[in-house]
């Protein structure tokens, strides 16, 4: 058996919120398909989703999203108004440089070049 991503699923609490802050990252139209389901069609991306769930954010994220940008400090500067927080410096090695941020919700991301 052969299987394509048709999209990326985030569990969380506002899945109306949180589109649109991704959405303000990736670029598309925030979809609202009901109080507990969200998506955005990102150009040149898979599908993203927010479900609802009850249960709150308790741990490390098992999976991330690696966002390639030019300038991860400029990247960072420009999502904390929407609501990103950073977590801990810029990190730099042989292969680029990286920023490690958070969601509103608390979600791991990286802001990546190289």
């Amino acid at each position: 058996m052969r299987a394509r991503v048709q999209e990326i699923v985030f569990d969380c609490a506002d899945p109306a919120a949180l589109v649109r802050f991704w959405t303000a990252l990736l670029g598309g139209e925030p979809v609202d398909r009901g109080p507990d389901w969200s998506y955005v069609d990102p150009p040149e991306f898979v599908r993203v989703a927010f479900q609802r769930v009850p249960e709150g954010k308790a741990v490390k994220n098992r999976l991330h999203l690696d966002l390639a940008v030019a300038d991860p400090s400029a990247a960072a500067d420009e999502a904390l108004p929407l609501g990103a927080v950073r977590s801990g410096g810029i990190v730099t090695d042989e292969q680029g440089s990286f920023q490690v941020m958070l969601d509103p919700e608390g979600n791991e991301f990286c802001f990546v070049t190289g």
